[in-house]
């Protein structure tokens, strides 16, 4: 519902948190620009991180790839690629930031707790208390073909198996007490005999029994994000989550809508409705003035979606190979071929292709749409364009009324692609109260201002 009364500000003290996320493998990142960079230099990782702590970013995040992205069998060539292990990476960039938060993509179809738990631990304390682990899962045996157990999981078991992953790592975090290391060099013995409690896990996916080797950092366990969308995936988030991801960033109602219904699962899981953050990933596009921000839009549109890039996203609806066709030229006149998905990355998985090229076919017709025009207007909408004054405004606006606590924004530029956010957007988000000035603490926790783990709480 959308409130109109000026007055009936229901979260007047709200901050709004930012996030960057370093894509790494997509077509959303500008590469044929002049000013874009490397995708793997860790200079230009080091650029991206130090410039989003200028701008009082609360983290940066770094995704996982596991496998190239493929379609019909061959490399999709259309994508920018590199990503580096990202433990590692962030591992890298704990050196050269001082407090923003570090989180990695981690997958739990594909690794182990004891593996896992062990080096976002050790992220934790390099750190000193800034990690933070975005939980992802893979159901798809494309995947799983790079990894010797192969295969798949189905929907409901690969957050079954999540969850029990994610059990077996808090009780490896659980494994030191507080206090658990002497601070004296005086001391008879370097930690307390009963410093280290022993984990011993048997369940449907996991079988553990080992000591932790690594103390607690200072924010007590890697804060934990979550990105899944669906009923099971909100659940899941609900019940273990400090952070959340979303996709409903661009509409004021949607987004508000989402963030009632995390709220109301988070009271049916026994947490009180703001003990979970809400973070859509956006991308952000500033402008002098609106028109100028529109024109700037549609020029990093026409970067984002090459002609080659549209007959990609336009073969893949279709079930035809149209690298051949113009892609400033009109829609194909061929009905689409309906095929079982065969699992390729990118494979767009529509229900109806038949209705959904017809409902391209009508628009492109009434607007006089090229296919190129056709994908960027029908595509995915994504991202807030508009003036420093206007964005500070709609976002104060958003926070304010609890549609979100902020977003996670995917820079088209790398490494420059912050620099009108942390320069401009910034201090317009000051000036209205809603952002701050300095880092809250030193921790990624503080800076969000979540309570402790779940784990550690009273009852």
């Amino acid at each position: 519902m959308t409130r109109t009364d000026p007055l009936d500000v229901p979260r007047p003290d709200a901050r709004v948190h930012f996030g960057v996320f370093f894509q790494g493998v997509n077509h959303w990142t500008v590469w044929s620009d002049p000013a874009s960079g490397s995708q793997i230099d860790p200079a230009n990782f080091r650029k991206v991180a130090q410039t989003a702590e200028r701008g009082l970013f609360d983290a940066f995040f770094l995704g996982e790839g596991l496998r190239l992205r493929e379609v019909d069998g061959r490399i999709h060539e259309l994508d920018v690629a590199g990503r580096p292990d990202a433990v590692t990476q962030l591992a890298a960039l704990a050196a050269v930031t001082d407090r923003i938060g570090l989180v990695s993509t981690s997958n739990t179809t594909f690794n182990e707790p004891a593996d896992l738990a062990r080096r976002l631990s050790g992220l934790d304390l390099l750190s000193a208390g800034r990690a933070g682990w975005n939980v992802v899962t893979t159901d798809n045996a494309w995947t799983g073909a790079n990894f010797r157990r192969g295969g798949y999981l189905d929907h409901a078991d690969r957050y079954r198996r999540a969850e029990e992953f994610l059990t077996v790592a808090r009780a490896l975090w659980d494994g030191w007490r507080d206090g658990a290391v002497s601070g004296a060099a005086d001391a008879p013995v370097w930690a307390a005999p009963d410093a280290v409690r022993r984990v011993r896990h048997q369940g449907p996916q996991f079988d553990v029994d080992l000591a932790p080797t690594l103390p607690r950092s200072p924010q007590g366990h890697p804060v934990i994000f979550q990105a899944g969308d669906s009923g099971e995936g909100r659940d899941f988030a609900a019940r273990n989550a400090d952070v959340i991801f979303s996709a409903h960033g661009n509409d004021f109602d949607d987004a508000l809508a989402f963030a009632e219904d995390v709220r109301r699962r988070l009271r049916a899981a026994g947490r009180p409705e703001d003990d979970l953050r809400i973070l859509p990933g956006t991308e952000i596009i500033i402008g002098a003035t609106e028109e100028e921000a529109l024109e700037k839009k549609h020029w990093i549109r026409l970067q984002q979606v090459t002609p080659a890039t549209a007959l990609g996203v336009a073969g893949l609806l279709w079930g035809l190979d149209l690298s051949d066709r113009d892609a400033d030229g009109p829609l194909p006149k061929e009905d689409p071929v309906v095929t079982e998905n065969d699992g390729s990355f990118g494979a767009r998985r529509v229900a109806d292709p038949r209705a959904v090229v017809a409902e391209w076919r009508e628009k492109a017709e009434a607007n006089g749409w090229s296919l190129r025009e056709t994908v960027i207007r029908l595509g995915p909408q994504r991202g807030h364009v508009g003036t420093p004054a206007g964005l500070a405004d709609r976002f104060a606006h958003w926070v304010r009324h609890g549609a979100v606590d902020g977003f996670n924004v995917t820079p088209y530029l790398i490494p420059d692609g912050l620099d009108d956010i942390v320069n401009l957007l910034v201090p317009a988000l000051q000036e209205r109260g809603v952002y701050p000035a300095g880092y809250a603490g030193t921790t990624l926790r503080e800076h969000l201002g979540l309570r402790e783990p779940l784990t550690r709480r009273a009852g």
